[in-house]
């Protein structure tokens, strides 16, 4: 069931602040009384991104932030938490600086 968010809890993920992390938090954010999390962009970015915002493909999982699997992970603890998720995406915000968008090197 989708819920209208009431508060929103916002998360910075990098290399020093993973999916995993924020998995362990849902309890907390459950306390506080937030209904969603608010994520940073946890996409596939340029290596070593701090930010998440230059996504280099927007079909897979950031697999310095923990990957596929460690996102599973999160999404089943906020569900068993009640918790919903905003996924911040900036369409136009692409790294086009390395060879790692195949996008934009072909």
């Amino acid at each position: 069931m989708k819920t209208i968010p009431r508060a929103t809890y916002r998360i910075q993920f990098h290399a020093g602040f993973t999916l995993d992390d924020a998995a362990g938090l849902a309890d907390y954010l459950k306390a506080l009384g937030v209904s969603h999390l608010f994520a940073s962009p946890y996409l596939r970015a340029a290596p070593g991104s701090t930010h998440g915002y230059d996504v280099v493909d927007p079909g897979r999982i950031n697999a310095e932030l923990g990957g596929m699997e460690v996102h599973n992970r999160l999404c089943r603890a906020l569900d068993r938490c009640g918790l919903g998720q905003i996924l911040d995406v900036v369409p136009n915000h692409m790294d086009v600086t390395g060879l790692e968008n195949r996008w934009w090197c072909r």
